[in-house]
């Protein structure tokens, strides 16, 4: 199963996405973000956006990125039933092309936070989550300056409603997230927004847990069974 792990400039944790892919049993195949074509994507099984600090932060995070080259080949796959993850760096850059609802902000502490998380796995039907049960309790590691999710009110019931609310902080708030969200996902699950660092908890001696690797796994599970 080959899963494309996209490196924008200032990306530092498409190496690491590149290994969890491995350690899961799959094989990374690095995307560049100027590449572009419509075989580029070809053979994949899905797409990670990895953790970083794209071009164009400075603007808004995300909102440069989102239109490179590579983008014009994720945002139409996705839309058609591609996994796609998009973790920290890269949940912005899904919410700026309007594949999830919502956005991000700047934590309301005003500051660049790095700990370990507990989250519940609220939804275990995507193409990420489907090796987790539901309600699960998880340890993850967290590291953002702009990780607070928002929507407008309608929004968030609508993401309530549907079920559509991924992962949630436990015991503490870290950044401001509206409803303690900490990941989101599209109606169909196969696009999925995650402010936490699975990447950094799929190797024992590394990171807090093993508590990232089913994101991993879930979505080469997938594929075998597609």
């Amino acid at each position: 199963m080959r899963i494309g792990v996209v490196t924008f400039p200032g990306s530092l944790d498409d190496g690491d996405a590149q290994r969890a892919v491995r350690l899961a049993g799959g094989e990374p195949v690095p995307l560049w973000h100027a590449d572009s074509g419509d075989t580029l994507l070809h053979g994949l099984d899905g797409v990670i956006l990895p953790g970083g600090f794209s071009y164009g932060d400075y603007l808004r995070c995300g909102a440069i990125a989102r239109f490179s080259p590579v983008m014009g080949a994720i945002i139409p796959a996705a839309q058609a039933g591609l996994p796609v993850l998009g973790i920290c760096n890269g949940f912005q850059v899904l919410c700026e092309s309007h594949l999830l609802p919502g956005a991000l902000v700047r934590n309301d502490h005003q500051q660049f936070l790095c700990r370990d998380q507990l989250l519940r796995i609220e939804r275990t039907d995507t193409a990420w989550t489907s090796d987790f049960t539901p309600g699960q309790e998880v340890l993850i590691a967290l590291k953002n300056g702009e990780g607070g999710y928002v929507a407008d009110e309608a929004t968030l019931d609508e993401l309530e409603a549907e079920g559509r609310v991924v992962a949630r902080y436990l015991e503490v708030n870290p950044n401001g997230s509206r409803r303690d969200i900490a990941g989101v996902s599209n109606a169909r699950g196969n696009v999925v927004g995650l402010m936490p660092h699975p990447e950094h908890c799929v190797e024992a001696g590394f990171g807090p847990s093993l508590d990232g690797l089913p994101f991993f796994t879930s979505v080469l599970r997938q594929a075998v069974l597609a």
